[in-house]
């Protein structure tokens, strides 16, 4: 019965169907009129065969995902009562952001004990406060997302030297070593202009300096941040070539893993005239982290608007009702030729950092910063050509939008700054309207 539809039309090869497509465009040049190159070098075909199908084995997660939401801790009391609603509404995880230690018996008052995963944003690194977490929390799955290399990436700074940050985080490993502590935040590169290969390969090379580091124990301990943009199913793919490279990576350590991996919509094509548009490019974002197989999804992290919220987890739990252990993309010959192209390039790019010294070294050279800038500026461009913005009421955050905003500090490094590419428009309106 499973072949009842199919078997009655003749079966036809790749080649076959090149050659009637080759007929149709009438002495057109199928190259030139119909694969398309895109700015990572990944060559888009119009149509998909058995025939030259590559399964790529991707290491998947053995459970579902949880649904997170964001919450900024400026009173205990405050950020306590909004993880409790948000609980009730169905959210299964927490990020709490924090610039300075905060009461933990007040902020997880109730909220031990749940199930509820916790996952924390600490823009400073305090060992005091870090063991009191871990006393308030040792019965819980948390996630400290210690990653002073991040910090610097965003910052240009170490939290004090890059010596005092390294020697606090071998004494938390070594103290705690099945305890989620570190992260790579590949957010960054993200919102700052990076293209996809890009992503997976800073994203490995930043790993590559922790597991260089503390060794291939703390290979299932890190958990990696991605930004998720708007191009559909090669963000399901970037999720895919990371496992994959990932695992390829650790090899070299004689080990392996299936990687963590934390998902948030991406900042970078967010506007603040358009509140439908962030709505629809959000919700496409969050299904592509969904089918990608990310742990844990963020559905709020640049919205404010808590109907918005409740719509995308209703959705999230329609998604879940047919999502269980499978890898729900697998067999898809358009998204396996991706993540095979996709892992292909990333690769490249890894090993010419670790020819260079490593991504630290090259962070330092500025090499880093250089080459996101130049596939920013070609974003910009084509997003400048082909602008058409609505001006209706945002629902970004207002303290989100000031991250994108240069302050001018005393930096070891160039930071890598996120850009929104609807800024230069916004401010052009804005003095029009002034």
């Amino acid at each position: 019965m499973s072949n009842f539809l199919t078997n009655e039309f003749q079966t036809s090869s790749a080649a076959a169907w090149k050659q009637k497509i080759q007929f149709e465009l009438d002495g057109a040049d199928y190259n030139k009129t119909l694969l398309t190159k895109t700015t990572e070098g990944i060559t888009i075909k119009p149509f998909y065969h058995a025939d030259t199908f590559e399964k790529v084995v991707v290491p998947t997660p053995e459970t579902g995902f949880k649904t997170c939401k964001t919450i900024v801790i400026t009173s205990e009391t405050t950020a306590n009562s909004e993880a409790q609603s948000a609980i009730k509404k169905g959210i299964t995880a927490i990020l709490f952001k924090a610039t300075q230690a905060f009461n933990t018996l007040e902020v997880f008052k109730n909220l031990l004990k749940i199930n509820i995963e916790f996952h924390f944003d600490l823009n400073f690194l305090s060992k005091n406060f870090i063991n009191e977490l871990y006393n308030t929390l040792q019965a819980e799955t948390f996630y400290l997302n210690i990653d002073p290399i991040g910090n610097l990436t965003k910052t240009g700074n170490w939290f004090k030297t890059s010596n005092n940050n390294f020697s606090l985080l071998e004494s938390f490993i070594k103290n705690n070593p099945k305890t989620f502590i570190l992260s790579v935040d590949a957010i960054t590169y993200q919102n700052a202009g990076a293209n996809t290969t890009q992503q997976i390969a800073y994203a490995l090379a930043h790993a590559n300096e922790y597991l260089t580091k503390y060794g291939s124990e703390i290979a299932n301990t890190i958990q990696f941040k991605f930004s998720i943009g708007s191009n559909y199913f090669f963000e399901i793919a970037k999720i895919r070539a990371f496992r994959y490279l990932y695992n390829l990576i650790l090899s070299n350590y004689n080990t392996s893993a299936i990687a963590k991996i934390y998902t948030t919509p991406s900042l970078r094509n967010k506007t603040l005239f358009n509140t439908s548009i962030n709505t629809f490019r959000s919700t496409s974002e969050t299904v592509s982290a969904v089918l990608g197989g990310a742990n844990t999804i963020n559905i709020d992290e640049y919205n404010s608007s808590h109907k918005f919220t409740e719509d995308q987890q209703q959705l999230l739990d329609l998604i879940q009702q047919f999502k269980d252990k499978k890898d729900t993309t697998e067999g898809s010959y358009y998204i396996e030729s991706l993540t095979k192209q996709l892992a292909e390039k990333a690769l490249l790019i890894f090993k010419d950092i670790e020819k260079s010294g490593g991504f630290l070294n090259q962070l330092k050279e500025g090499t880093i910063q250089r080459k996101i800038a130049e596939n920013a500026q070609k974003e910009q461009l084509e997003f400048d050509s082909k602008l058409f913005l609505d001006k209706t009421e945002s629902n970004l955050k207002p303290t989100l939008i000031k991250n994108t905003k240069n302050k001018p500090q005393k930096t070891l490094i160039t930071p890598i700054l996120s850009k929104r590419l609807s800024e230069k428009v916004e401010q052009k309106i804005r003095k029009n309207e002034a």
